[in-house]
């Protein structure tokens, strides 16, 4: 273990985190709204913490295991969200607890959208503005993680998105270098930000919430500055565009890139992954909008805008509404909650299981079915024309019982701190998968859940937003051993 050079990088990470006050703080002197001190002493306190643990080894240049990495991985999620509390303990007018501030930051920064906050429409607007910048930072931080680290970490399949690969079914390279790779992707990522936040505002939307949706947004976050979220507009044109914007950034962004570069939409229909993202929410959203239309929940306009809406806000776990899909007719909530599990792409910032894991545990079983049939025969499992290694379908499967059996160990967690078992189970589900609403006691926010239950969330949307395996591989002891 490098602990110097892991020092060294979470110095430069808090001093660079400290950065993300100044926008705030400015949003703050502009509207007058008090809380210019929270964030300037949250500033200072991060800035001087960094330094503190950068100075002693900033001469240590030696470069990252694989080892060091799943602990600076881990790092930058818990260290950069305790520090992102500051700002909400700070701020008197708020009266939040250290577990409520932590809960509300680590839920922005893993672009999980589970808020402890109500009377959002009452709140100083700077408070506003940094719930939503968390989220954005967060996202960022996920695309360049995903795409970048992860993949040669072996991470539950997720080899199959190497830095040098934009997809599974593709042998272009994307760049040679992680760092030039991170930056091409975050290129894009700011530009997707700037072309939903212009589409936002030119909608109806004020700069302020225009700015702020567009980070929930692109991020997959799902915060918003107002307590009805989207539906405070009352515009299908808003929420067309919010539909449209939350679909692209639950796809892989390495697809973006190769976009990008090459000015073609082609190689996305090429994509078994992105193929299987779109046809599973057209035949949801063929589902819940005659269901909500029939069932005489609402009129057909109503059902076909709230109904498309509510499939894509869901199942990309953005977490955003413009109606209370916790109170559809019979089996509606469930759906969408299990689509959420599903979530999106590999490689982009949304939540769940990912998209091209459940693809390959379909595969896999219609494989073990097929040799029933004929046991002798050699069965390979391919995503267009190219062969998956079996170190690959193992992997994932790993992945799929060790996330199994997390969601139940924290499932009865909090069914012993005495939660009713619909609101403990999608409120797992919703924090494993970064989704934020559940049904039951979290549908609107997570205000009145226990203290002990919000710890237990926490570290869910830590495990759902670390894939799993890289944050429970640290409490193994071969991890430690020299």
């Amino acid at each position: 273990m490098n602990l110097p050079v892991i020092f060294r990088i979470l110095g430069v990470l808090l001093m660079i985190f400290s950065c993300a006050q100044i926008p705030p703080l400015l949003v703050s002197w502009y509207f007058d709204d008090g809380v210019i001190f929270s964030f300037l002493t949250t500033f200072f306190v991060t800035l001087l913490s960094g330094f503190v643990l950068w100075a002693p080894v900033m001469h240590n240049h030696k470069e990252l295991k694989t080892r060091d990495c799943f602990l600076v991985v881990t790092l930058f999620w818990t260290v950069l969200g305790s520090f992102g509390s500051f700002p909400f303990i700070f701020t008197e007018s708020l009266q939040m607890s250290v577990t409520d501030s932590f809960f509300e930051s680590i839920s922005g920064l893993t672009t999980t959208g589970a808020t402890v906050l109500s009377g959002l429409d009452q709140l100083p607007r700077s408070i506003l503005y940094y719930r939503q910048q968390l989220q954005w930072l967060g996202g960022m931080g996920i695309i360049a993680i995903a795409v970048a680290i992860l993949p040669m970490l072996g991470i539950g399949g997720m080899q199959l998105y190497r830095a040098e690969s934009p997809g599974p079914v593709k042998d272009n390279k994307l760049l040679p270098r992680v760092t030039e790779t991170a930056k091409a992707l975050l290129l894009i990522y700011i530009s997707l930000t700037m072309l939903c936040a212009l589409a936002y505002f030119f909608a109806g939307m004020t700069l302020f919430d225009a700015i702020g949706h567009s980070f929930a947004t692109i991020a997959i976050g799902g915060f918003s500055t107002h307590d009805t979220s989207i539906a405070f507009f009352d515009s299908a044109v808003i929420e067309m565009i919010a539909t449209v914007f939350m679909l692209v950034s639950g796809v892989n962004f390495a697809l973006h890139f190769f976009a990008w570069e090459h000015k073609s939409i082609k190689h996305y229909f090429d994509d078994s992954e992105f193929k299987f993202y779109i046809g599973m929410l057209l035949v949801i959203a063929f589902i819940s909008v005659p269901f909500l239309y029939f069932s005489g929940t609402y009129g057909f306009e109503d059902a076909f805008f709230k109904g498309i809406f509510e499939v894509v806000s869901i199942t990309t776990t953005t977490g955003f509404s413009t109606a209370d899909f916790s109170s559809w007719p019979t089996f509606l909530p469930f759906l969408l909650f299990y689509m959420a599990i599903i979530g999106c792409c590999a490689g982009s910032t949304g939540g769940g299981m990912k998209v091209i894991r459940v693809l390959l545990i379909i595969k896999q079983g219609f494989r073990e079915i097929e040799k029933l049939i004929h046991p002798n025969a050699v069965i390979p499992i391919k995503l267009g024309n190219q062969r998956v290694p079996e170190r690959v379908i193992e992997s994932v499967w790993g992945f799929f019982s060790v996330y199994v059996m997390a969601y139940m160990v924290m499932l009865l967690a909090l069914l012993a701190v005495d939660l009713d078992i619909t609101t403990a189970f999608t409120a797992v589900g919703a924090s494993i998968n970064n989704l934020g609403p559940g049904l039951g006691g979290v549908a609107e926010n997570y205000g009145s859940v226990p203290v002990a239950a919000k710890w237990i969330l926490c570290l869910g949307m830590l495990l759902g937003r670390l894939e799993v395996f890289t944050l429970l591989v640290l409490l193994s002891p071969h991890f430690w051993r020299n």
